[in-house]
């Protein structure tokens, strides 16, 4: 340096570098330089603070594990090294935009250091854009609604000067952008009305908006506009008003339908008056008669649980001493007829249920494709007891031709027990039934054939009708309700057949007929080839006894005899029982013990069946509130099923019950508890 000594040069170097290196610390944007060499001669803070490079790294200055530490944190790292290598062999500059593993953007820059025209390195220059890239994507996301918008959205100055107009405003009021932008918006306002935009530009000055501000404008066309707007002032970054966003929506078929509305409103005021009147009358009665529905639905309900209640004592006790050993033949008889006439009673009550359904439409049907022979044999089987009872020959013939049809076996076995019960009921001692199925055609005809009474050709006419019998007097032979064969008939349309019953008058016998569709058709064989109908004999069979050893269960009911009934039946099949007298007390049992199926019952006094396992399923003890539950409940109508099942309940079972069929559920129920506890041990 000439004119000037070495220490003055120093001086002036070293303040030189003072000078870069606070310009590098000053920059927002991580600065690093790297030799021609591949060594890092120099960053700054930002930069080890955008990459967080830790300190170790730092002090080796290799610009390739500078590198591979950078590319670890990208979300594509694979070409990050062999970019770097392509720009370092250019002597170009470089501009790179690189996405992080994190959501972050960070874009990078590089330039050629030249020193006396040689290249001694690069600078690389990496800046954070992630907020201003999505800052610019929100901005195209806005921009875009904006002009896909149906409303017109229009943007304006203080001056009323518009300075954008988007797609719904170019459908709205037929104008381009380039007819309006740069205009004043009081070009759509009509005549009449342009001191609105003086008022809305005072207001907006304020820096108030207007809300769904309804109003006249003017298309291109010279159309006038009904228009709901909403203006709301624009401002900078200082908070000072600088113009307005104007929303318009096209509400002119709006209006005009409220105008017709009103037109037609007029007119037809006093028919509606007429038709007030008429329908207030209506509604009275229709809630009248909903009231007496009701009353009629919570009193079958009642009677059903107050009948259902003691008759499931009655049946349990007599099955369970019946299957004992009975060395007193006059005890097994007694017991025998507790039972029997115990069932007629069920018989009885699940008649008038049924009735009360079918009169209010709420039967449901479980239709599914059934073999209607099997549905037939076990309905026999149910009734052959009764008929060894009396001595009478029970016949079955079945057409070895396919039966196949669409029903619901339950309802269809009720169908054909009501039939076979009737004709044992009406047979003598010593007479004759003969049950046969055969397919004609389409459809399929079961027929129950008796040797009895008959029936008079003065009843026959009446004879489906409910509560209606043969003989009414006081003095007559055979009891009942007269619902049974209505029942029958009801149920048979349901499934989209028909019943129909012929006799040869008194003490010739009768013969009730049902026809029901078939589903498929298959084509009968050759006639030279069709076996002539012959019997075919159904086995019952018995299910082995049901054994519950291991498994603990709660049983709760308010009834003492229900209590004692159902203890007695679970531990003759091996189970452990505790008891409880009320949901409240069933619920402290079953904290105290280790349970694998609850027994409910539903109407009890304070907390019903429901509220008790609606609490168990919340209990936090997932143990306890995972516990297998069944509702045993004199409340037996289909609503009260789906009810306990909502509740919680897995299974529901109404009242009177089978022991042997209570036992069986609860060993359902039982086996996943038993086997996830033998797991667990």
């Amino acid at each position: 340096m000439p004119g000037k000594n070495s220490k003055e040069a120093v001086q002036e170097l070293t303040y030189a570098l003072a000078v870069t290196r606070a310009t590098l610390e000053a920059t927002a944007d991580g600065i690093l330089v790297i030799d021609s060499s591949g060594r890092m001669i120099s960053c700054n803070h930002k930069f080890l603070e955008l990459w967080a490079i830790p300190e170790d790294l730092i002090v080796l200055r290799d610009a390739q594990k500078i590198r591979v530490w950078i590319a670890n944190q990208l979300k594509r790292p694979e070409g990050y090294l062999s970019r770097i290598a392509e720009i370092e062999a250019s002597a170009q500059k470089s501009a790179d935009l690189l996405q992080l593993a994190d959501g972050r953007e960070i874009e990078r820059y590089s330039e050629l250091i030249s020193i006396e025209g040689a290249g001694g390195g690069r600078v690389w220059c990496f800046r954070d854009v992630t907020v201003r890239t999505q800052a610019d994507l929100v901005s195209r996301q806005l921009a875009a609604i904006v002009d896909n918008s149906d409303d017109a959205i229009i943007g304006k100055d203080l001056n009323s000067i518009i300075t954008s107009w988007n797609q719904g405003a170019q459908k709205i009021f037929g104008y381009s952008a380039e007819e309006m932008i740069g205009t004043s918006v009081k070009r759509l306002i009509p005549a009449d009305r342009q001191q609105e935009e003086d008022e809305i530009l005072a207001c907006l000055r304020r820096g108030d908006r207007y809300d769904h501000f309804e109003t006249i404008r003017v298309a291109k066309d010279g159309r006038e506009l009904h228009v709901s707007l909403t203006i709301s002032p624009i401002k900078d970054a200082s908070g000072n008003v600088i113009g307005a966003s104007k929303i318009a929506r096209d509400i002119t078929y709006k209006k005009l339908a409220e105008a017709a509305l009103k037109e037609a409103q007029k007119t037809t005021e006093a028919a509606n008056a007429e038709k007030a009147r008429l329908l207030e009358s209506e509604r009275l009665a229709r809630v009248e008669a909903e009231r007496a529905s009701r009353m009629k639905d919570e009193f079958l309900a009642t009677l059903s649980h107050e009948l259902r209640t003691p008759l499931n004592a009655v049946l349990g006790w007599s099955s369970l001493l019946r299957g004992a050993e009975q060395s007193d033949p006059q005890m097994a008889q007694g017991l025998e007829a507790i039972d029997r006439n115990a069932r007629i009673q069920a018989q009885i009550i699940d008649d008038l249920l049924d009735m009360s359904r079918i009169i209010s439409g709420k039967v449901r049907l479980e239709v599914q494709s059934l073999d209607l022979a099997a549905v037939l044999l076990q309905a026999v089987e149910t009734i052959r007891s009764g008929a060894l009872a009396k001595q009478i020959r029970l016949q079955t013939v079945i057409d070895p031709l396919n039966a196949t049809i669409l029903g619901d076996p339950n309802r269809l076995q009720q169908v054909f027990w009501n039939l076979l019960n009737n004709a044992i009921k009406f047979t003598p001692k010593g007479g004759r039934i003969q049950v046969l199925l055969q397919r004609i055609n389409s459809h399929v005809d079961v027929s129950v054939v008796d040797t009895g009474e008959g029936i008079s050709p003065d009843f026959l006419p009446y004879i489906f009708n409910r509560f209606q019998q043969a003989d009414p007097s006081t003095t007559r032979q055979h009891g009942g309700l007269g619902l049974g064969l209505a029942i029958v008939k009801n149920l048979v349309e349901l499934h989209g057949g028909m019943v129909r019953a012929k006799s040869g008058g008194i003490g010739k016998g009768a013969s009730f007929i049902v026809t029901l569709p078939l589903t498929v058709f298959h084509p009968p064989p050759d006639e030279g080839e069709r076996e002539h109908p012959k019997s075919r004999v159904g086995e019952l069979s018995i299910p082995a006894a049901v054994s519950l050893e291991g498994v603990r269960v709660l049983a709760i009911d308010d009834d003492a005899d229900a209590r004692s009934l159902l203890k007695l039946m679970l531990e003759a099949a091996g189970a452990t029982a505790y008891l409880a007298a009320s949901a409240r007390e069933g619920l402290e049992q079953l904290l105290l013990q280790s349970v694998d199926v609850v027994i409910c019952d539903i109407g009890m006094p304070d907390v019903d069946g429901y509220s008790f396992i609606r609490n168990v399923r919340r209990l936090g003890d997932r143990e306890k509130s995972e516990v297998a539950a069944v509702a045993l409940t004199a409340y037996a109508r289909l609503q009260d099923r789906m009810e306990a099942m909502r509740a919680g309940f897995q299974n529901h079972l109404p009242k009177p019950v089978e022991p042997s069929e209570l036992l069986a559920v609860v060993h359902s129920l039982a086996s996943p508890r038993s086997k996830v506890r033998s797991e667990r041990r």
